[in-house]
């Protein structure tokens, strides 16, 4: 057993939605309507941040980088769920698998950070107006912008380096819709403890800290919006950063409890469900929260529909 490595076993079988059966169709076509609205809504938002000088704010810079890290988070994986639902032999390579979930982590690391760079954003503006502009200038914003995606990506790769030398050997169906580290260890022919550890504390250290650090932003925040006298006052300073709190409610309540946990065995059906939840819900309820939540952003949609029916 111990002579097997993953060079003995060239590709797992992704099974995806195994229990689908004569609905598969269906399954399919809402998934790709879904994936669809995802790429079209978020493209959207893009376009019209940066066609909109209106809307060449802060926080829009960081609307419009959390939509575009959303297209290429869906793109990782759902192509590759569509696939394997019309696919008789649902298979994905080693080296595929792992690039899959690399990228993956990569960006679910890069969002984390995004989103806190996002809530602190909001602190500054709702907290410290006078010095907002002072402090939130468009340099720093391209600088955060950018460690938030070079720290996500540099996040995995001990994760990916420790998986590579564990040996896969016999059984390789993967129970779960993409590829991800928990699947993959519970395949592996070998104790993974260490992994398992590894897993936990990278995990742990990135989704808790951040998590920690949006919900000491948002304390701050709604202590400051409730100083306010008016109730028009409050409403306003509120709405600029209740969107951003219900995608991060969404994502964050979910990733916490796919893999902030000290264990090998996982419940199947319960992470299929965890994971459709971030790694496709989230992406999708992201145009809708911030086109209905940011009246300027409406506004500037209606501005370019009636431009473009203008020039037509």
């Amino acid at each position: 057993m111990e002579q097997h490595n993953h060079s003995s076993l060239a590709e797992f079988l992704l099974l995806g939605f195994p229990k689908v059966g004569h609905v598969r169709g269906w399954v399919f076509v809402l998934l790709l309507l879904a994936y669809l609205f995802t790429l079209c809504g978020n493209m959207l938002i893009i376009l019209v941040i940066r066609l909109d000088a209106a809307l060449h704010t802060p926080m829009y810079h960081f609307v419009s980088i959390l939509s575009f890290l959303e297209l290429l988070y869906t793109t990782t994986t759902i192509p590759k769920m569509l696939t394997n639902l019309l696919s008789e032999k649902k298979t994905i390579s080693f080296a595929g698998c792992l690039l899959q979930t690399y990228f993956f982590h990569s960006l679910g690391a890069s969002e984390c950070y995004l989103l806190t760079a996002m809530a602190y954003d909001r602190y500054l503006a709702i907290c410290r107006p006078l010095h907002y502009p002072a402090i939130i200038t468009p340099t720093l914003c391209v600088r955060m912008a950018a460690g938030c995606w070079a720290c996500g990506f540099l996040c995995p790769i001990s994760e990916v380096i420790l998986i590579c030398q564990l040996p896969f050997c016999g059984y390789n169906e993967i129970q779960h819709i993409f590829c991800d580290f928990p699947p993959l260890l519970s395949l592996a022919c070998k104790d993974t403890s260490t992994n398992v550890l590894v897993d936990f504390a990278i995990n742990a250290f990135i989704i808790l800290i951040t998590f920690f650090f949006i919900m000491v932003s948002y304390g701050r925040i709604i202590g400051a919006v409730l100083r306010i006298k008016t109730s028009a006052g409050r409403k306003k300073a509120f709405s600029t950063c209740a969107s951003h709190l219900i995608v991060v409610l969404i994502f964050f309540g979910s990733i916490i409890f796919m893999y902030v946990r000290l264990k090998k065995s996982y419940s199947v059906t319960l992470d299929r469900t965890l994971a459709v939840v971030y790694s496709l819900l989230t992406p999708l309820v992201n145009p809708i929260i911030y086109s209905l939540r940011h009246k300027e952003l409406i506004k500037a949609i209606k501005r370019a529909i009636f431009q473009k029916w203008r020039e037509s």
